[in-house]
């Protein structure tokens, strides 16, 4: 059975609410799934994990600090997190605010560790983006975002 950790930052809710949304979508087609808030993430069980699922708020269109910290203190695992799946989610206060770019960086701290990064045609190209709290269409592409990482994943 394949294990993914789903993290997350939430100060407001909406990204929590995401995550939990995306866990329970991955649980449901039988993937061992962990889902902790950010800073609660033992790091050194990093490399236990076949995928990673990575969510943030938008804090001046980039990840919050304690995403940023997650990432900073992966470090350690330089060269021993290539060839697993990674993908991005976000939560964002409007339209075109940067939680594009947020997903971007997300995904770029994965591609640095030789991830395989999960982009999408039918939704946010780089990961789910919710406008305040996740309404439809964030649902739906949620449920795409938990088919296709989980088709990547089993690639691997």
């Amino acid at each position: 059975m394949k294990k993914v950790l789903v993290a997350y930052y939430s100060k407001g809710g909406n990204t929590k609410k995401m995550a939990e949304m995306i866990a329970e979508g991955l649980k449901s087609k039988g993937v061992d799934v962990t889902l902790e808030n950010v800073e609660a993430v033992n790091i050194d069980k990093l490399p236990e994990f076949d995928g990673y699922i990575v969510g943030s708020p938008n804090y001046f269109g980039t990840m919050a600090y304690p995403v940023k910290k997650f990432f900073d203190d992966s470090v350690k695992f330089f060269k021993r997190l290539e060839g697993k799946v990674a993908t991005a989610f976000c939560s964002t206060g409007m339209i075109g605010g940067g939680g594009e770019t947020v997903c971007l960086d997300i995904l770029k701290a994965f591609l640095i560790h030789g991830c395989v990064v999960v982009g999408y045609c039918g939704l946010g190209h780089y990961g789910p983006v919710s406008i305040g709290s996740p309404d439809d269409r964030v649902k739906k592409e949620i449920s795409t975002l938990v088919d296709k990482f989980i088709e990547v994943l089993n690639k691997f």
